[in-house]
């Protein structure tokens, strides 16, 4: 084979979430490779391909979640690593949690390679992602009809939520907003948004956890805790 780097997208946790062409690529390729905290750390992308394909080896690439150089340094060395694999000729497989074009550690990744060689072929398998597996355990109809959705993070704060919220018949998804749900709980209140709005966390892991924002709207969650907030009814107008 040609060498190539291909983003494979394995779900939210659930192994039995891990589509059919996701298990044919990681089978198929030369090396499958996953993102960690530590070489010694089992990441959650590393852990789904266990449980889904026991029979597959994954290596750890280290990554640095905190903002700056720190990180940096770990993305070069990372895209250094596989560079050095895909320079050998190896097809290589990057497990990535959800979908690999959806805020996505894949995406960082495939722009470096492409820089240093933008010969080698990149190719994405699209995953389940973990609003799509939110909703079908909390029976929460997204979008119906003519309805449309806002997915956006809550990373660095409520703005985008906020702005989402605009328009009271849009669904909203709100990403890596753990640490900001009481302020999201908040908003969603005084949008008349918080009845109905579901929150998860490590859906389909041990410690999975599911509640109406309004449950839990006192503490914070984890990182990539997940909420959907259902479109509500049109405005009326006189």
């Amino acid at each position: 084979m040609t060498a190539a780097l291909i983003g494979v997208g394995v779900g939210p946790g659930d192994p039995e979430l891990v589509t059919v062409r996701a298990l044919n690529a990681l089978r198929a390729a030369d090396r499958v490779v996953a993102p960690s905290l530590a070489v010694d750390a089992v990441g959650r992308a590393e852990s789904i391909v266990r449980g889904a394909a026991p029979d597959v080896d994954v290596e750890r690439v280290v990554f640095a979640m905190t903002a700056g150089p720190e990180r940096q340094a770990a993305m070069t060395e990372v895209v250094g690593r596989l560079l050095a694999w895909l320079g050998d000729g190896e097809v290589v497989a990057f497990a990535t949690l959800g979908d690999p074009n959806v805020y996505s550690t894949f995406s960082s990744v495939a722009e470096g390679v492409r820089a240093a060689r933008p010969d080698v072929p990149i190719r994405t398998v699209p995953g389940i992602m973990a609003f799509q597996d939110l909703a079908a355990r909390s029976g929460t109809v997204v979008l119906d009809g003519t309805q449309s959705l806002a997915l956006v993070t809550a990373l660095d704060g409520t703005a985008d939520v906020e702005a989402a919220l605009a328009d009271p018949t849009r669904a909203v998804v709100v990403y890596k907003g753990g640490r900001h749900l009481p302020e999201i709980a908040k908003r969603l209140a005084d949008a008349g948004r918080l009845d109905g709005a579901m929150v998860g966390e490590l859906l389909g892991l041990p410690g999975q956890r599911l509640a109406p924002v309004a449950d839990v709207a006192d503490r914070p969650a984890t990182y990539l805790a997940t909420v959907i907030v259902p479109p509500g009814p049109p405005a009326v107008t006189r």
